[in-house]
């Protein structure tokens, strides 16, 4: 007698995946946030590649700025055409463990904690992922925060610390409406980039913390001061080696 193979059971049977109309409201939501969060995702990534190799045409707060002024000053230059004691002189100023490393300056933020204030907290490639690709202002900062956090560890890991600085040295607001060292050094001085002596660089890196408050051509006792100190602060890390990421050596 042959045997009569049995019936397969509906119950084993993979089930078709439900169409996304028909799932409850919540894995709707979430399936939707998840693919704005990959777009989102993607857009930056192909953002920050593309820069490690051509200009950013403009950001955010320039956009603003130009249209609150009705127009901004800006001149790209490379940055081998800009003055070496400029490079250094920001980074004494603004991150001097910039060279040593990968984004974020834990000590910096450790000490600033034990203060309690965010001042001096921030390194060049936070401002220049902030500068490049976010907004400024102080509505919803946690959401910048958010974004900045992986955007400063994408750019440094794409980008290098010289293509960081070139950025960071073209898109940073040295007076009301005037971006980049180029543009910042025929305003003040009427000279090229290649050009600064090292007072005018420091000068300039002074008043990058507050440019619409701080002038580099009349400056306060405060940046006259603050000058000397970045003067300083430029000839250590040439000397001490935290410098090396960004100039040839010696």
């Amino acid at each position: 007698m042959v045997a009569t193979p049995k019936p397969r059971s509906r119950k084993s049977a993979t089930p078709a995946a439900e169409p996304l109309a028909r799932q409850p409201l919540w894995r709707r939501v979430r399936y939707w946030i998840g693919r704005a969060l990959l777009g989102l995702a993607a857009f930056y990534g192909a953002l920050i590649i593309l820069f490690a190799f051509v200009p950013p045409p403009i950001n955010l707060y320039q956009i603003g700025e130009s249209w609150r002024l009705g127009g901004i000053t800006k001149d790209w230059v490379a940055f081998e055409d800009i003055s070496p004691v400029m490079a250094r002189s920001v980074v004494a100023a603004e991150d001097a463990n910039f060279c040593l490393h990968w984004g974020f300056d834990v000590a910096a933020i450790r000490e600033a904690l034990a203060e309690g204030s965010a001042r001096g907290a921030s390194t060049l490639t936070q401002q220049v992922a902030k500068n490049t690709f976010l907004w400024h202002g102080s509505g919803r900062p946690w959401i910048r925060k958010a974004l900045e956090a992986p955007l400063t560890q994408a750019v440094e890991i794409v980008w290098t610390k010289r293509r960081i600085l070139e950025v960071y040295l073209n898109v940073a607001e040295f007076d009301e409406g005037v971006f980049g060292v180029q543009a910042a050094a025929q305003h003040y001085f009427d000279v090229d980039a290649s050009d600064l002596s090292d007072v005018q660089a420091a000068r300039l890196a002074a008043v990058l913390p507050d440019p619409k408050g701080r002038s580099a051509s009349a400056p306060s006792d405060y940046v006259r001061k603050r000058t000397r100190a970045i003067i300083a602060g430029a000839e250590t890390i040439d000397v001490d080696g935290r410098a090396s990421c960004f100039q040839p050596a010696k």
